[in-house]
């Protein structure tokens, strides 16, 4: 069973994510040969205050 874990920051919306769940299952399933039903995506959205770029929080960078 192929698990993909995805960090972001969050602010997107429910929408964004669903289809990037949809995306990321049919690249792994067709690149993996396996079936769509046995990929796992976790999204785990990290506040932009833990964020960190450079030395800076991506809120201080304006993300």
């Amino acid at each position: 069973m192929p698990i993909a874990q995805i960090q972001i920051i969050e602010g997107r919306t429910e929408e964004q994510i669903e289809t990037m769940i949809i995306e990321v299952t049919q690249a792994i399933a067709r690149s993996l040969n396996a079936p769509p039903e046995s990929v796992r995506v976790l999204v785990n959205e990290v506040p932009n205050t833990h964020w960190g770029i450079g030395g800076k929080t991506a809120k201080r960078l304006g993300r």
